[in-house]
């Protein structure tokens, strides 16, 4: 699952408006001491690499050398993140560093590469380690070893599996710690991974073991598991019994033939839970059962006083329909409250197209974009879609109400309809880029060798856009355009890849190397990255932040004034210097005073940093990813994406432990204070301002 309901790709990658970003602030601001400029050099050496995605062999076996382990654990994440597999012959010596932190690096490292040649010294690693000694090194081998196994290859599955069993499900606590975290990350295995184990330990005695065993499980959506979810539903502990709640759904009953009344009847009671995650979780869950008949049980939560539980409320009861679910959602239509009232119409028009169809043509004209916006998503969750009224909004003056109501259009609407084509190519000349950009998304779903050319047009027409969306999804369709007829491919060759310049813009040549094989004989390949800055560059970054970080210096923080309240963020430049250098850049100028918290799922995150408004915007730059060891925890600050190495200014925050997002999303943050600001926080919720 990523973390955005739609595309949050920031536009192409501007150097220079990323150094007008970063550059140095009042004098007053800067981190003091002054960073020791031996060590700032090495440091911004490995940045560069790693910014460039380029392996530079020799510098990164210097600095595994280094003397200093601060340097050597930079050059270990450096290597892991360039993504070239001949860096995993400089990791695996460092496994067997004097410094543990060092060690924890190469192995996370390693399992960013997902090289098998690397399993047999993680393996070891492990082994070596005696349970009083087992720390971060052997953790993250653990990890790094699931990883490769994700790759399909039996050799880690195997792994993983000895590992698990060196553990005993019936021991007293506390559990192995390899052990344990062998359990959680099991559910990276797919299809290999030890169901059977898992479920012995779902009833383990170790609290700590019974939640991942049965996290992995609910991840894995196995037949085998279900039993196991179910009766966890009625532990005496809160955190198994959120967990369980998560993991279980109809869909997973009816592949374990299991008879759904025993998981509804421990269901109702979790509604009641005096944990606000536990009810949420077990709402979400009653909604996969599309039972009318729970709608009841369900009503009274729609005036909870967590706001995550209202709106889960709400959602339910539009997957769940009926009477009882209309008379509840009826008079939410006028709350004052922006979050429940755009979700009680979308459910509305869930549960009765007819009564939600009407409530949103009250708001289709509101002056505010925002409900005209939110009319089009009510309009695309009637049964069936109202196409008719999708259509007005697509002569909508605002650019965000017409690409909601395309994209509510391209899911209700089937593949194989021949007018929305012709829309959607009179829309590649919008003026707003989102709209193009899912335009173009429309074309690619029925290839045509005509459309070529004004795909390139729009590709063309796309180059000064403030994000690149419409850039990529112009590639995409030419792609799909390319691979459809030998007629397709010949014209996009020459009418594209042989007409155009060979892109800057990292983000759409991976893409074109990716889906155009003409273009990555013509464009050569994607990487290494140009990224425009310089050595400078690089220093100032490392002098400013990451070496202070490195040297006991205290982390930068930032203050979030919102509605509901302030939030303390800790930034972490050791984790991700050059995403903190550029979110920093962006608070000095007040990029996100004002915006809203444009995406709040319950119990999971909290979305900003779109001055659209609308999930499609970015600050002008791209940001490569500096995923590193920390791991999404309650509070964790992630940057959004919407692939790899297409952060910019949208961020999420974390309700809840959210393990398959780690080593994914570049953490580079945590909630220091305002935890239950968090809690409280809504969609449409303003930022007031954002500062130091």
């Amino acid at each position: 699952m990523t973390c955005s309901n739609r595309r949050r790709i920031p536009s192409a990658c501007s150097a220079a408006l990323f150094l007008l970003l970063i550059a140095r602030p009042a004098a007053a601001q800067q981190p003091t001491p002054s960073a020791d400029e031996t060590l700032v050099g090495q440091l911004a050496g490995l940045l560069a690499t790693a910014d460039a995605r380029r392996l530079d062999a020799a510098a990164i076996r210097d600095a595994l050398a280094n003397s200093n382990p601060a340097v050597r654990r930079q050059a270990a994440l450096a290597a892991g993140r360039i993504g070239d597999p001949a860096a995993g012959d400089l990791l695996v010596p460092a496994l067997s560093d004097s410094n543990a932190t060092v060690q924890a690096a190469a192995a996370f490292a390693l399992g960013l590469l997902k090289d098998a040649r690397a399993l047999p010294a993680l393996l070891q690693l492990v082994r070596a380690a005696p349970v009083a000694d087992q720390g971060a090194p052997e953790l993250e081998a653990v990890t790094a070893i699931a990883k490769i196994g994700s790759t399909g290859g039996d050799e880690g599955a195997r792994a993983l599996l000895e590992i698990i069993a060196t553990g005993s499900p019936g021991a007293p606590p506390p559990t192995p710690p390899v052990v344990a975290a062998a359990l959680l990350e099991a559910w990276r295995l797919g299809s290999r991974a030890p169901v059977t184990d898992l479920v012995a330990f779902a009833d383990a005695p170790d609290v700590a073991a019974r939640w991942r065993a049965l996290y992995a499980l609910g991840r894995l959506r196995a037949p085998r598991g279900a039993a196991r979810l179910v009766a966890a539903l009625a532990d005496r502990e809160t955190a198994i019994r959120a967990v369980a709640a998560r993991g279980v759904t109809k869909a997973l009953l009816d592949s374990a033939r299991m008879d759904a009344r025993a998981a509804v009847d421990r269901l109702r009671p979790l509604l009641g839970d005096q944990d606000a995650q536990v009810r949420i979780n077990a709402l979400r869950a009653i909604g996969s059962f599309r039972d009318s008949a729970l709608a009841a049980a369900v009503a009274p939560l729609v005036a909870d006083q967590n706001i995550g539980v209202a709106v889960q409320a709400e959602t339910t009861l539009g997957a769940l329909r009926g009477s009882a679910a209309l008379q509840a959602l009826r008079p939410r239509l006028s709350s004052s409250v922006f979050a429940l009232r755009r979700q009680a119409l979308i459910a509305l028009a869930q549960a009765d197209s007819a009564a939600g169809v009407a409530a949103a043509v009250q708001v289709a004209g509101d002056a505010d974009w925002r409900w005209r916006s939110v009319a089009a998503e009510a309009f695309g969750a009637a049964a069936g879609g109202a196409r008719a009224q999708l259509e007005a909004l697509l002569a909508d003056p605002d650019g965000r109400v017409v690409a909601q109501a395309l994209q509510a259009l391209q899911r209700i609407v089937p593949a194989t309809d021949t007018a929305l084509p012709t829309r959607a190519r009179a829309l590649l000349a919008h003026a707003d880029a989102a709209v193009r950009s899912v335009a173009a998304d429309l074309l690619g779903r029925q290839p045509d060798a005509a459309d070529v050319d004004l795909l390139v047009q729009a590709y063309r027409r796309a180059e000064n856009d403030a994000f690149d969306d419409a850039r990529l999804s112009a590639v995409a369709a030419l792609g799909a355009i390319a691979n459809a007829s030998p007629t397709g491919r010949l014209g996009v060759a020459t009418r594209f890849v042989g007409a155009v310049p060979r892109p800057d813009d990292y983000p759409v040549r991976r893409l074109a190397a990716d889906t155009l094989p003409d273009a990555r004989d013509a464009w050569g390949p994607a990487l290494p990255i140009v990224t425009g800055r310089t050595a400078a560059d690089y220093r100032d970054v490392a002098r400013r932040w990451l070496a202070p970080a490195l040297t006991g210096q205290p982390n930068p923080r930032v203050t979030l004034e919102t509605d509901r309240g302030t939030l303390e963020i800790e930034l972490l430049p050791a984790e991700a210097p050059l995403t903190v250098a550029a979110f920093l850049g962006l608070v000095e100028r007040r990029y996100f005073d004002g915006t809203r918290w444009h995406r709040v799922v319950p119990n999971f995150v909290v979305q900003d940093g779109d001055p659209r408004g609308d999930g499609w915007g970015g600050p002008g730059f791209v940001l490569r990813d500096e995923v590193n060891p920390t791991r999404y925890d309650v509070g964790t600050v992630g940057m959004a994406l919407s692939g790899p190495d297409t952060g910019g200014s949208q961020y999420f925050i974390t309700h809840s432990a959210q393990p398959h997002l780690d080593g994914i999303y570049t953490i580079f943050g945590r909630v220091a204070a305002g935890a239950a600001v968090l809690n409280a926080i809504a969609m449409g919720d303003r930022i007031r301002s954002i500062h130091r």
